[in-house]
């Protein structure tokens, strides 16, 4: 019941805590009715100043000055139920009102500038300095362009009184103005107190960070354009005081070339399409997200579905058409009220932007619309290479398709794939110049296998190899069918079954072998590599003729090690000696025969082979020898492109050796040679994700977040899902070690996206949503920290073979919830994890849980918590009971320790200091037991222990002599912190006993 004046100030208190958004200001409406019936206006103004923050907050421009008015009005008329912050902000909330008049076309200029004339008179009458009504005249003058340099010196030299804004929005403008005079490097640097947090308040920095987004990207700061982006835009979304922000993050996207973010944003914000209170901060929302549309329609999206003001289905080209219109009548009407164009002006200016990236910034999320995959950044010291041949007649394309195969060049399957298209759209056909038809169609037949290999469709690649084969064998070239039929052989997928009357075990794989090499040697008789005339499918000189031969004798050998190397790592970690053996015999035989024939890039695979079995049993500096060996093959063999997989597999090697700066150098040069040769089918992702691990070894997380977001990207782009969200976890992290959790709380929450998650392993959708939970309790989200919890919960409630993943989820879930102050649910979540500790112990962890709700209970209750947290307390005592002596993972001295610690820090702030210094000085012996581990948490139970002495008790002489004894074993343990920490309060100490 609202029947009292107290009444409606505890309602006004309670929904002062809610969040901003039309429950809130319904509720500060309802109040303000409610009030208006007391004989004494006091809580009416209290009411209506909690109406103008909702007002305020919410974009509701429009109906602020009302509730101001009234509130002047009390103010003139009953100034004694204005407590002295109620009058100070009828003060403060004058400069609100003028950005209000100033957001609502059909107020008059005259009546904007009549309002300030009047805050000056009140401002001089109470003796309040000018400075904030100067800003004010900068605003209008900015928003009007009329007399902008002129307003801003008479703001910008004038003293800052109580009244100016907070030094963090002051920044804003200043920036804002300097980016308005083309000084983005300027801006940003004044920009930098509050990009960096050190300054902030309930607007920034999320109103800076949008506003800074595109002087970042045109001055090439891309880390922290990404950055202010994911951290920014979570604190803006959906909110209807914030859409220019939003407007803002939308622009963004569009010119950071990541269209499909932008679409997504789009989505989650449609209710802003009807957000109206505020009309110029709505036409900067429409501007942004024209600038978006303009560029998906400029790309050929037009009829791309989009999420646009609810009621409709809309396209790009709808939506735009839509979005121009309205855009163009709310600009056109603050020209009217103006007198001037600015407002058109700046809306131009805005739509007249071009891309600032290359291409689309990686920004590490998870988007719904996946763009285009960003080319390879080859650095500056690895130009790409020109423009790949393509001959437009179809004779010389298959001609070059040839040359570049026998080489093996990687450009070769762009060629031969259009070779592809040619003859099945009849732009191309066969011609007797080119040898028989035959002939082409089993080297389309390879190139099919090849394809398919690298999707992962082994059978279908098998059966495409042994259609070549026949096709070889029928124009009498042997050693080619020899050389697909070993390849199908090899290739063909390895069974459970490994039953000997399997034809397709690998034992009958084993026996395909051995008759390969067996007919090989026959054929070095019959169908030798020199002196000998081409067969019908051979097409050149006998000399051509001997070395493909030879060439094709070495890919039969190369795939008999290949067969050899499946078997023997199938057979991982302890394969049996009949397989190594077998493996060592091939790889002997193919590098021997290689070096005999001159080949060296079969010596390199070869080596390649070797290693990589060497790098899985451990033997890591064999496998660096010799992949270091095979770069030498290669560059031997006068054929650079071959250098690219075997570079990446030392890089590979280099890591585990810890040694990634060289590691770095290999994989650019890996991406550069990738695009320089064309190697389309090079697995760039995975080089990506090394390269981003690399960074990350090094310190550099720049580096760490780009690579490892655009290999995200790749994975998202090739359909690999769980690749895609497994990397951008380990993103996560990296952002998270380097202070970044809010950008890390944005990837996560990319991953876990409602169209993301069906997609996804459970186990990692469970990782994912255990890290963004504590990610987002890192940053005092508490309730929402605690909504992932509970659907954690839910989710891993029916693994049975996760029984300690339950308790440790519920524990985290009590203590968050009690965080958030929801201590019903939280007291639900605590038993919850008693009884899943019954089924699967977790000791350590569910006193930690007792722990740390014995010290929100202070913190929340204070003294008239005392007896539920000892109460906690008792309980984990009686947890570290019930462990068995020796149990794994349970350290007594510790566990116990901590108990002792926090209970004398309970009863310290109930002021029970004789008891709270006995269970200091027990948790301190108790962590000595801990030898050289225990000394850190020994030093800080001293520490305790001496505040309770001084500060609780008044013994100075003898907290200083423990501290003095403390700090000495911190010094000798190598903890300066704590020695600074223990001096530090020893030398206070000091001063006040003399």
């Amino acid at each position: 019941m609202l029947d009292t004046p107290e009444a409606v100030v505890e309602a006004l208190r309670e929904n002062n805590g809610r969040p901003h958004g039309l429950p809130r200001t319904v509720t500060a409406e309802e109040l303000v009715e409610a009030a208006e019936s007391f004989e004494k206006p006091d809580a009416l103004v209290t009411a209506l100043l909690e109406l103008m923050s909702a007002y305020e907050f919410t974009g509701e421009h429009r109906k602020s000055p009302v509730a101001f008015a009234r509130l002047l009005k009390l103010w003139d008329t009953a100034p004694g139920s204005f407590s002295q912050w109620e009058a100070n902000q009828v003060f403060w909330r004058f400069k609100w009102v003028t950005t209000s008049l100033l957001q609502v076309p059909e107020v008059p200029l005259a009546a904007v500038h009549g309002w300030i004339d009047q805050m000056r008179t009140r401002y001089q009458d109470a003796g309040h300095g000018m400075q904030p009504v100067a800003a004010m005249r900068y605003h209008v003058a900015r928003h009007t362009g009329t007399g902008v340099a002129d307003a801003y010196d008479l703001w910008a030299t004038r003293p800052r009184t109580e009244l100016s804004d907070c030094e963090a929005c002051e920044t804003r403008h200043f920036a804002v103005h300097q980016v308005a005079a083309g000084d983005d490097a300027g801006a940003l640097d004044t920009w930098r107190p509050v990009l960096t947090e050190d300054k902030g308040c309930t607007e920034e920095p999320q109103m800076s960070q949008a506003r800074a987004l595109l002087p970042l990207l045109r001055t090439g700061r891309f880390d922290e354009a990404r950055s202010h982006h994911l951290t920014g835009y979570r604190r803006v979304r959906g909110n209807p005081g914030t859409q220019e922000e939003v407007g803002l993050h939308l622009e963004f996207c569009a010119l950071s070339r990541n269209e499909g973010r932008g679409l997504e944003i789009l989505a989650e914000n449609r209710p802003l399409f009807e957000a109206t209170g505020a009309p110029l901060a709505h036409l900067s929302f429409l501007t942004g997200a024209e600038v978006l549309l303009t560029r998906l329609v400029a790309d050929g999206h037009l009829d791309t579905a989009v999420a646009g003001p609810p009621g409709r289905k809309w396209t790009t080209g709808t939506l735009l058409t839509h979005l121009r219109a309205e855009a163009d009548r709310l600009s056109h009407a603050f020209d009217m009220r103006n007198g001037s164009t600015a407002a058109s002006d700046e809306r131009q200016l805005r739509l007249r932007q071009t891309p600032l990236t290359d291409e689309p910034l990686p920004l590490g999320l998870r988007a719904a619309v996946t763009r285009p995959v960003a080319s390879v950044d080859t650095g500056p010291d690895l130009a790409p290479a020109a423009a790949l041949d393509m001959p437009e007649d179809f004779i010389p394309l298959v001609s070059e398709a040839r040359r570049m195969s026998a080489v093996g060049h990687p450009g070769s399957a762009r060629l031969w794939a259009v070779v592809a298209e040619r003859l099945a759209d009849g732009t191309g056909a066969h011609d007797e110049r080119l040898g028989p038809e035959d002939l082409l169609r089993a080297e389309l037949a390879e190139q099919r296998a090849q394809r398919l290999t690298r999707k992962d469709d082994d059978a279908a690649s098998v059966a495409e190899l042994r259609r070549a084969a026949a096709l070889f064998a029928d124009l009498g070239m042997a050693w080619h069918a020899l050389s697909a039929r070993t390849r199908a052989l090899a290739w063909t997928p390895s069974p459970d079954d490994d039953a000997p009357d399997d034809t397709c075990g690998a034992a009958a794989i084993r026996t395909g072998i051995d008759e390969a090499l067996r007919e090989a040697a026959r054929l070095r008789t019959e169908a030798p590599f020199t002196g000998d005339s081409p067969a019908a499918g051979e097409i050149a000189s006998s000399e051509d003729v001997g070395a493909q031969r030879a060439l094709e004798y070495l890919a039969v050998l190369y795939s008999c090690v290949f067969a050899a190397y499946k078997e023997l790592v199938g057979e991982l970690p302890e394969p049996s000696d009949s397989a190594v053996q077998r493996f060592e015999e091939f790889t002997h035989m193919l590098r021997t025969e290689a070096k005999h024939l001159s080949v060296p890039h079969q010596v390199a695979g070869a080596r390649q082979f070797v290693a990589d079995v060497a790098a899985r049993r451990g033997d890591t500096a064999r496998a660096e020898a010799e992949l270091r060996a095979a770069l030498k093959d290669v560059e031997a063999a006068g054929q650079p492109w071959r250098g690219t997989r075997p570079r990446a597999l030392l890089a590979q090697t280099l890591l585990t050796l810890d040694q990634p700066a060289e590691a770095v150098e290999l994989l650019h040069r890996v991406l550069a040679d990738a695009v320089r040769y064309d190697d389309t089918h090079f697995a760039l992702a995975p080089t990506y994700a090394m390269l981003g691990h690399a960074a990350s070894h090094l310190g550099d997380t720049g580096g760490a977040v780009r690579h490892l977001s655009e290999a995200a990207a790749r994975f998202d782009q090739d359909g690999e899902a769980d690749e895609a969200a497994g990397l951008r976890l380990q993103l996560a992290d990296v952002l998270a070690r380097a202070g970044q959790q809010a950008d890390a709380v944005a990837v996560l929450e990319s991953v876990l996206s409602d169209d993301a998650v069906s997609s996804l392993d459970e186990r990692l959708v469970a990782q994912a949503r255990l890290t963004l939970a504590r990610g987002l309790r890192e940053l005092d989200e508490f309730l929402p920290a605690s909504e992932e919890f509970l659907r954690l919960a839910s989710s891993v409630a029916a693994w049975e073979d996760e029984p300690r993943l339950q308790t440790l989820v519920a524990a985290e879930a009590a203590t968050t919830l009690a965080m958030a102050d929801r201590w019903d649910a939280a007291g639900t979540a605590y038993e919850r994890a008693v009884a899943a500790h019954a089924v699967a112990p977790n000791p350590s962890l569910l006193m930690h849980m007792m722990c740390e709700f014995a010290r929100l209970t202070m913190l929340f209750k204070g003294p008239d918590g005392l007896e539920a947290a000892l109460g906690h307390l008792a309980r984990a005592d009686a947890v570290a009971g019930e462990v068995a002596d020796g149990a794994d993972g349970f350290v007594p001295w510790y566990e116990r320790g901590a108990v002792h610690y926090r209970r004398a820090r309970v009863l310290a702030e109930a002021e029970s200091f004789a008891q709270a210094l006995a269970e200091a000085e027990t948790a301190a012996a108790l962590y000595e037991r801990g030898g050289e581990h225990g000394e850190a948490p020994r030093a800080e139970a001293q520490r305790m222990a001496a505040l309770i002495e001084g500060n609780g008790l008044g013994r100075f002489p003898a907290a200083i002599a423990r501290l003095g004894e403390a700090a000495a074993r911190a010094r000798a343990a190598d903890l300066p912190e704590a020695v600074q920490i223990l001096e530090a309060l020893r030398q206070e100490y000091r001063r006040r006993e003399s």
